[in-house]
């Protein structure tokens, strides 16, 4: 089975909603920030710390990794689509699902303060949020709109991913 990767704005419920998928599906799950501080020995923070681009890279030689494992549920991190390299590396076995959450429902869902790239505040989620967009609208297999329960936004999921599969086989 192909692995499904989320994507989508820091705080838009990859994690979340991955680990929950994973169990649903009976797939392995990874959350790629982990993956980064396991296989480079250094945490997001320290690597942010270097400067973003050591960070991206790091981002990005996972990615590569990542590409050739199958059957998991990856939760990416926000900023993998700055690198289109990153998409293309995942794509090879994988259904890209975006969830898009609005910028208001993440502000008051998390606290910009644990995250580096929202260090500075709310506004930089906004700023984010229109710089990428349209990356995540069009490196995306489906969107899904992420504004219901959890449990809600993994049923739609799972039904498009279903559905997906089906039309790659042919069948209705």
């Amino acid at each position: 089975m192909k692995n499904i990767v989320l994507i989508g704005m820091p705080g838009s419920g990859k994690s979340t909603i991955g680990k929950l998928l994973s169990q649903n599906l009976d797939m392995n799950f990874i959350d790629m920030d982990e993956y980064i501080e396991r296989s480079e020995q250094k945490s997001i923070k320290e690597l942010f710390a270097q400067g973003e681009y050591c960070f991206r890279d790091a981002e990005t030689r996972c990615a590569k990794k990542l590409s050739s494992v199958k059957s998991h549920v990856l939760a990416a991190g926000g900023g993998i689509v700055i690198r289109k390299e990153n998409i293309d590396f995942l794509k090879k076995n994988s259904v890209i699902i975006f969830l898009n959450r609005p910028v208001e429902k993440i502000i008051q869902d998390i606290d910009c303060g644990t995250r580096p790239l929202l260090a500075n505040g709310a506004k930089r989620l906004y700023d984010l949020y229109n710089e990428r967009i349209f990356l995540y609208k069009s490196y995306c297999d489906i969107e899904i709109l992420n504004t219901t329960t959890i449990q809600d936004t993994v049923k739609k999921v799972i039904r498009n991913v279903e559905n997906s599969h089906k039309r790659e086989q042919g069948t209705c």
